[in-house]
């Protein structure tokens, strides 16, 4: 255990000094914080209802109930379990560029939460055979993996949570997206051709 520990500091000192440079100061920080990246979730959103339409509005409740899957088993459930104290609390000279409360390490929600929606999104659109879709996909995989390594960097997670947490949000996502198809698949194609039958049997009998 002690020589995989070493592993994950040597992990997070490269990435959180080793490639330090300013712009990456500016540009870690402000994927770091939803408050400030936010227009990129607006885009995503319109995006997907601009391509899906109403199908689209089913797409963005499915992230969402992805996002709440993982972040409850990030910080619900590993981060009380495992109680992992953040780096930037353990390490000695380690780079802090945001500010950041006495909360436990393991697993990163920021991780957990822009995979799980990544993951929704490239199920939905990576295949749909559109080369924009596909473009957006790829996008939004990137972001998620930019913003999981942005943690790192501003000095608040080892490089060990940022993996379980994006395997917590693949995880999440493809559960979401499994369930949807099961429901759609099993119950709701049903229900709509018992009710095409049923309307062309009124036809017929008019």
């Amino acid at each position: 255990m002690e020589s995989l520990y070493g592993i994950d500091v040597w992990l997070f000192r490269l990435g959180n000094e080793a490639v330090a440079n300013p712009v990456f100061d500016v540009l870690m920080v402000f994927l770091t914080k939803f408050k400030q990246s936010w227009p990129i979730a607006a885009f995503a959103a319109i995006f997907v209802l601009v391509r899906r339409k109403w199908d689209g509005v089913a797409i963005i409740f499915l992230c969402g109930l992805a996002i709440g899957i993982a972040d409850q088993t990030a910080s619900g459930f590993f981060k009380p379990l495992f109680e992992r104290t953040r780096p930037c609390f353990a390490l000695e000279e380690v780079r802090l560029l945001v500010r950041q409360v006495r909360s436990y390490s393991f697993a990163s929600s920021h991780a957990a939460n822009t995979a799980s929606v990544a993951t929704v999104i490239w199920l939905f659109f990576a295949n749909s055979g559109h080369k924009i879709d596909k473009a957006f996909a790829i996008f939004l995989a990137i972001y998620a993996a930019a913003v999981a390594y942005s943690r790192v960097y501003v000095g608040v997670h080892y490089p060990s949570d940022i993996a379980a947490g994006m395997l917590i949000g693949v995880l999440s996502g493809s559960i979401v997206y499994t369930a949807y198809g099961y429901v759609v698949k099993n119950y709701i194609m049903i229900w709509r051709e018992k009710r095409q039958a049923k309307s062309i049997g009124q036809k017929r009998f008019d």
